[in-house]
């Protein structure tokens, strides 16, 4: 990579309706390890969303990190911000031991994403797909 996480403005892409995907954006500390970061709710209705979906991006299928031209998803996403954000916690140093394996990572996100539709489900909350129109 050319240049470092600090220099960078990452967009990250995620169910702002989502408990567990709020709390996750919050537990990594994002502002305090990389800088600038915009958090985006997938729901919101933003205008840099369906070209997002247009190129492919399922936004029911995980976050998007998008650091200038490169856009992570999923698994892959959870797996970039295991590479760059320190662990300093317990709980960090678990997430980092997880998820900055690649396999792992990929391994379980599926788990994770079933998890999260299955909680939405239960809350009546419709999938994003369904509230962009």
């Amino acid at each position: 990579m050319s240049a470092s996480p600090e220099n960078r403005v990452l967009l990250i892409v995620y169910d702002g309706d989502c408990y567990f995907c709020r709390a996750y954006v919050n537990f990594v500390q994002l502002r305090q390890a990389i800088g600038a970061v915009e958090l985006l709710s997938a729901r919101s209705g933003d205008a840099r969303l369906p070209p997002l979906m247009a190129q492919g991006f399922d936004l029911d299928d995980g976050m998007l990190i998008i650091t200038g031209p490169q856009i992570h998803a999923g698994a892959d996403a959870m797996h970039w911000l295991a590479v760059h954000l320190p662990a300093r916690s317990l709980s960090e140093r678990l997430h980092a031991a997880v998820f900055r394996q690649r396999w792992l990572a990929q391994l379980l996100y599926p788990l994770l994403r079933l998890g999260r539709r299955a909680w939405l489900a239960l809350r009546g909350v419709p999938p994003i797909r369904n509230t962009l129109r």
